[in-house]
């Protein structure tokens, strides 16, 4: 069976999954030596390090160098996607491509091809920092290629 991919926000995360990543960190970037140190470090068994290591990986660290593609909604107000992009491009991310819908009943359908870059900010924080927009609607990640 082939392996499916979810992505999910923080907050449905399990604590042990979080701190699994946390304690990968911890080894990559030689704040601790062993598996061992890191686990104690953030509170979980060896076991559960050991369990989920190859199955949780931070996002952003994975995505450096490949596109995602968003999906959302947004008024139809004039000006509004020339602020969402300056968010993106806030966050040092390249536009790729752009498809918006004919608005209907003062909502367009859009979704955005983005490059994530090693100069790109947090995927998460350029997502909330979108759907907090005011007139920006349900900004989902559908792929990662």
């Amino acid at each position: 069976m082939a392996s499916r991919y979810y992505v999910v926000k923080e907050a449905a995360v399990p604590e042990v999954l979080l701190k699994v990543v946390e304690a990968k960190r911890l080894l990559d970037t030689g704040r601790v030596q062993t598996v061992n140190d890191a686990a104690d470090q953030v509170g979980i068994s060896r076991s559960s390090f050991y369990k989920y290591r190859d199955d949780i990986f931070q996002f952003h660290d994975n995505a450096q160098g490949v596109t995602i593609t968003l999906a959302f909604q947004m008024e139809d107000e004039p000006g509004l996607l020339s602020e969402v992009l300056k968010i993106i491009a806030g966050f040092h991310a390249n536009i790729l491509t752009i498809h918006q819908s004919i608005p209907i009943n003062g909502v367009a359908s859009l979704s955005l091809s983005v490059q994530v870059l090693p100069t790109t900010g947090e995927i998460s924080d350029m997502v909330e920092s979108m759907e907090r927009h005011r007139g920006v609607r349900n900004v989902k990640i559908l792929a990662k290629a």
